[in-house]
């Protein structure tokens, strides 16, 4: 980036030497060095946010390149006053507000304005949910929100108002058991609810001029019995799905159709370390979380019986995983993501009250430990964000 400019500098200092006197040429020279040294500080900066459960805040981190991150403010929730049992965010696509969930009563969303380059976040206010929402995101307009409830078994549709507040919920749909991931598909057509103690998801078409959601053709897609589908994916390519089970600890890959929304399962392997048994009644597979590498090429599931990550090559023409390896990481492990360059990984632990921060082998998909930070009490939840 920098020495095509240099070259543009001096070809245009000597078009104009013969016309300029040279004082007024050193002028030019330094305000043009000046745009140079510009474009290297206005590089985007990152910044992580993790929702904390049992304090009723977000623990705001800014991250260097090297993955390390330093502590830059705890935002806590207004009008909030007891702790829910999570804390799930949302960021908008224009980057300019987040959204958490709150599962104690009143159910709320509280909304933040996110400075452009601080990264701190500026309480704007609070707007209705349905049910306590173990899930939320935002549709790719930026002008919905979605939620699923875990123990209201319903999944709703909320707008956005024009400051960033949640308005009251324009649907509100009954689902099967355990509602628990809301999702839109990249092209924003149609909308997938996991169900899961009904071991199933649902298909909705999504009218974004709308506003309105009705059952897709067909509208389930079955997954085995007592699997537990929980959280899920798309590859950024828009051609694979990929879908972690809570109670076996599988991680099942998906052929996608963007026309009909239909999903084709193409494998199912496992989130669990080798040498799991499971056999003690304490010992059961409870996997968590899932992301995908922004580049596609690596996934990783969490899994909180164990504590650790499992990490994925993907293969870019079948979508298929194959297994590079587990590590240990934070103890229950409900939240992890991935920063926008795809170098870093971060998960946290509900009962360590912590982050690690691992490197990504960009040539393997291996995770490298770094760093462990001291987040609020009970987090579950990890959204990046690059600032230009």
């Amino acid at each position: 980036m920098f020495r095509p400019m240099f070259r543009l500098t001096c070809r245009l200092a000597r078009r104009i030497a013969s016309a300029v006197p040279r004082a007024a040429i050193a002028s030019i020279l330094v305000v043009f060095l000046s745009l140079i040294s510009g474009a290297g500080a206005s590089m985007a900066e990152t910044f992580a946010y993790v929702g904390n459960a049992d304090s009723n805040d977000i623990s705001v981190f800014k991250m260097a390149e090297n993955g390390e991150m330093t502590p830059v403010q705890t935002a806590a929730f207004k009008g909030v006053e007891k702790p829910g049992s999570s804390t799930p965010l949302a960021i908008t696509p224009d980057r300019r507000v987040l959204i958490a969930g709150v599962r104690s009563q009143p159910f709320q969303a509280v909304s933040f304005a996110i400075d452009p380059k601080s990264g701190q976040l500026s309480h704007i206010g609070n707007g209705p949910l349905a049910d306590s929402m173990a899930n939320i995101a935002i549709d790719r307009s930026g002008k919905f929100l979605f939620s699923a409830s875990y123990g209201g078994n319903k999944v709703a549709l909320n707008p956005l108002l024009a400051d960033g507040v949640v308005g009251e919920p324009k649907q509100v749909i009954p689902t099967g058991l355990n509602a628990h991931a809301f999702l839109p598909s990249p092209d924003n057509r149609f909308v997938f609810a996991t169900n899961l103690g009904s071991d199933q998801v649902l298909s909705f078409a999504f009218d974004a001029t709308a506003g309105a959601l009705a059952p897709s053709d067909p509208p389930t897609i079955k997954v085995p019995e007592k699997s537990g589908p929980r959280h899920f994916v798309f590859h950024p390519g828009g051609k694979f799905v990929y879908l972690v089970h809570e109670l076996n600890g599988d991680v099942a890959a998906f052929a996608y159709e963007t026309k009909s929304g239909a999903w084709t399962e193409i494998q199912r392997t496992t989130a669990l370390p080798e040498g799991f048994s499971g056999k003690a009644s304490d010992k059961k597979p409870w996997a968590a979380d899932i992301h995908i590498t922004p580049d596609g090429r690596f996934l990783y599931a969490s899994e909180r019986t164990t504590n650790t990550l499992t990490a994925y090559k993907v293969d870019a023409a079948s979508g298929k995983l194959t297994t590079i390896g587990s590590v240990p990481t934070e103890k229950q492990p409900r939240g992890f993501n991935i920063d926008p360059t795809g170098r870093y990984l971060a998960a946290v632990g509900e009962l360590s009250d912590s982050m690690t921060v691992y490197a990504i082998d960009q040539s393997s998909g291996a995770l490298g430990k770094l760093k462990s930070y001291a987040t609020g009490k009970k987090p579950n939840w990890v959204e990046f964000l690059s600032l230009p």
